[in-house]
C-alpha cells in the first residue's frame, strides 16, 4: 500500500458520499498522477440518463481532457467499489498502472472477484491492483444506501 492511498481514498468516500445525496448509487473515483489529483468524478446515471456515467468513467473522461491525452499513463485511479467490467476495460484502455479500491462487489467485481479484466493475459496492458482500502467504510456506506433504498 501506498502511503498516499489512504488520503486520496477518503476523497473518493466524500465524492460517494455526494453521489447518494443526489440519489444516486455511492460510489466515487480519484485520479491521480504524482500525488497530484488530476480529476474526480461520481455515479450520475440516473440523473444524466447515461448508463455509462459511472464514477471511474467520469474521472477517466475527466482526466483525459486535463492531460490532453486519452492515456493515462502513471495515474492511480482510488475507486471506493470495485469496477465493473466497463469501467475495467475502460482503465485498461486508457493504460491507467494502479487501481485502488475499496469494497468489493461480488456481482459483478471486475479486478479480480468475479472477473479479473484488470489483469488479464491475453490483454495488452494489465494494471496493478490493490484492493480493501477503506474497504469496510466503502462497504458499509453501500449496505446502508441500499438498506434504505429497501426501507421505501
Amino acid at each position: 500500500m501506498d502511503a498516499h492511498d489512504e488520503t486520496f481514498m477518503q476523497r473518493a468516500l466524500e465524492l460517494a458520499r455526494q453521489a447518494e445525496a443526489e440519489g444516486e448509487v455511492p460510489v466515487g473515483a480519484v485520479l491521480v498522477r504524482d500525488t497530484e489529483i488530476i480529476a474526480e468524478g461520481f455515479n450520475r446515471p440516473i440523473i444524466s440518463h447515461d448508463p455509462t456515467a459511472h464514477a471511474e468513467i467520469a474521472a477517466l473522461r475527466a482526466g483525459a481532457r486535463a492531460l490532453g491525452n486519452y492515456r493515462l499513463t502513471g495515474t492511480t485511479l482510488y475507486v471506493t467499489l470495485e469496477p465493473c467490467p466497463m469501467c475495467a476495460g475502460a482503465m485498461v484502455h486508457a493504460r491507467v498502472g494502479r487501481l485502488v479500491y475499496g469494497a468489493t462487489d461480488p456481482r459483478a467485481g471486475a479486478a479480480g472477484t468475479v472477473f479479473d479484466l484488470t489483469r488479464g493475459e491475453p490483454l495488452n496492458h494489465r494494471i496493478e491492483v490493490e484492493s480493501g482500502v477503506l474497504g469496510d467504510q466503502a462497504a458499509e456506506m453501500l449496505r446502508a444506501f441500499f438498506r434504505a433504498k429497501r426501507g421505501k
